[in-house]
């Protein structure tokens, strides 16, 4: 039978005989000193951050929320929301409602409410959008459903001017 306590417990290796154990200074040894090179590589190694993704699971349904400091949203389940963020990635079965602002997004599921896709919109066979849809890019599968307002974004203004133009 086994015994519910070794389960939970974090068991400890026995101390071996004659040794004293480590101390601290003994199990970290200080790290060598870095070159000019080395240390130019470790600060921009630190200031890159993490891709910061959030997904929402199959089974899970959020509603009523602000989605802000995100990378990728990838949506599985059900979310009702405000998102401005990198990428979206709605699978086959996630539905997202609420307003979008995204670089690029690829729907296989649903979407009800506002899109804005500064960048790629990629809609999968199995796609359902509705709403107000706007895009600067957008490949879409047969069989994929659009309806509502859909639109191109408009270029800005400065890019719109040609570059003799604007030094003069």
């Amino acid at each position: 039978m086994l015994q519910k306590d070794s389960f939970f417990r974090r068991q400890e290796p026995p101390p071996a005989r004659g040794l004293m154990p480590p101390t601290p200074a003994q199990q970290a040894p200080h790290p060598a000193p870095q070159t000019g090179h080395e240390a130019q590589k470790a600060a921009e190694k630190a200031e890159q951050r993490k891709e910061a993704k959030l997904v929402v699971g199959p089974d899970i349904k959020m509603k009523g929320v602000e989605v802000s400091d995100c990378d990728t949203l990838h949506v599985e389940g059900r979310i009702e929301a405000t998102l401005d963020a990198r990428v979206l990635h709605i699978a086959e079965n996630g539905v997202f409602s609420g307003t979008v602002a995204v670089d690029s997004a690829e729907i296989h599921g649903r979407i009800e409410g506002e899109l804005t896709v500064r960048k790629l919109l990629v809609v999968h066979a199995t796609a359902r959008l509705s709403g107000k849809i706007r895009y600067a890019a957008i490949k879409v599968e047969e069989g994929a459903e659009l309806s509502g307002e859909i639109s191109v974004l408009e270029k800005t203004a400065s890019s719109a001017v040609p570059k003799r133009a604007a030094q003069m």
